[in-house]
């Protein structure tokens, strides 16, 4: 009788598929691949006798196996390529573990985490995350380069979390940042780092609220701060720096956002524009990052003209990448020592730290 001519399931799958073991015989069992969540089984010759018990047992063990890749397999098949990118994006913007986390205030978001440098009085680079000033986090925005990159410069690294629009309004927001920088400062000596050597980086809304902190000096006095807190504020491809203008220029896939942070009133989006309070004081110095956008250029030009104007000393540098996807961009490769806008950064801060 040809091989498999009269075979029969012993535990029958509906659905399922059914490979021969190499070098199959008629007394040989058959395994069974499952398909779509059935239970794996096996199937044998009418004409068997017996099978020995621990070959039965390891084919069972590989079968089993085999179902539990195959499922893996499936779940990940089974989700949509936007559900991928969000997968990946949040892996690439996760924050390198291993940061001791602070509390500089009472609320929940009142939070911030903290990376040692190298030496007993260091630089310190404090990064404040984006988010359309609503969401957002230090945990999910920081972007997984920065942390490494500089501590491995010998510098501290601080990344902030700070309370939401709109549990918060954005003048909080601005204040929060203002105290965590002087809950660091005076931590100094424990922390080990040099109150006199610190600078802010922020991206997108954390770029707005890192330039309205280095100019707007009312935030820094009521943490008990001087203009010269900080050595230096680098804002990465911010786009509010003028309210009342981005408001003006923005499309129906941002003026939610925008409204709901900065409302209607003409004199409290003036208030809460960068651009507008560069006369002096500011922060000692500026270096203003931006990509391929529309706005985000434009607005990056405006006040680092402002900052000119009032003799702020400033830079500007235009970065690959366009639109929302550069937007990103910025702030995932931050720190990664192959990308343009970290060199301009490293140069920036060795020439301001010494």
């Amino acid at each position: 009788m040809p091989v498999g001519s009269s075979w029969t399931r012993k535990r029958p799958v509906r659905g399922a598929r059914y490979l021969p073991k190499a070098g199959a015989s008629r007394h040989a069992p058959y395994t069974l691949i499952q398909w779509n969540g059935f239970t794996p089984g096996r199937f044998y010759s009418d004409h068997a006798s017996e099978c020995d018990r621990n070959g039965d047992m390891m084919r069972e063990r590989f079968s089993l196996f085999l179902v539990l890749f195959l499922l893996a397999a499936g779940a990940a098949d089974a989700q949509s390529p936007h559900e991928r990118r969000g997968a990946r994006i949040a892996e690439e913007q996760a924050t390198m573990p291993g940061g001791q986390t602070m509390a500089y205030g009472k609320a929940p978001l009142q939070t911030l985490d903290f990376w040692a440098g190298r030496g007993a009085k260091v630089p310190l680079v404090i990064f404040v995350h984006g988010g359309g000033w609503k969401r957002g986090s230090k945990d999910n925005a920081t972007g997984q380069f920065k942390a490494p990159h500089y501590t491995g410069l010998g510098y501290a690294f601080a990344s902030i979390n700070y309370r939401l629009v709109p549990d918060a309004t954005v003048e909080q927001q601005a204040q929060d940042v203002a105290d965590a920088i002087a809950f660091l400062r005076g931590k100094a000596p424990a922390l080990h780092i040099d109150p006199d050597r610190i600078i802010v980086m922020g991206h997108s809304a954390g770029a707005h609220l890192a330039a309205l902190v280095g100019t707007d000096m009312r935030y820094f006095g009521r943490a008990g701060l001087k203009p010269d807190a900080v050595r230096g504020i680098i804002p990465l491809d911010g786009a509010a720096y003028d309210v009342a203008a981005q408001m003006k220029e923005a499309g129906r896939f941002m003026a939610g956002t925008y409204e709901q942070a900065f409302g209607t009133d003409p004199a409290r989006q003036k208030a809460l524009s960068p651009t507008l309070h560069a006369a002096q004081p500011n922060a000692p110095a500026f270096l203003i990052l931006h990509v391929d956008r529309a706005d985000g250029t434009a607005q990056a030009n405006a006040l680092a003209a402002a900052l000119k104007a009032a003799r702020t000393p400033v830079e500007v540098h235009a970065l690959d990448g366009r639109g929302l996807r550069g937007h990103m961009q910025i702030n995932r490769h931050m720190g990664d020592p192959d990308y343009s806008g970290t060199i301009i950064v490293d140069a920036w801060l060795g020439k301001l730290f010494g």
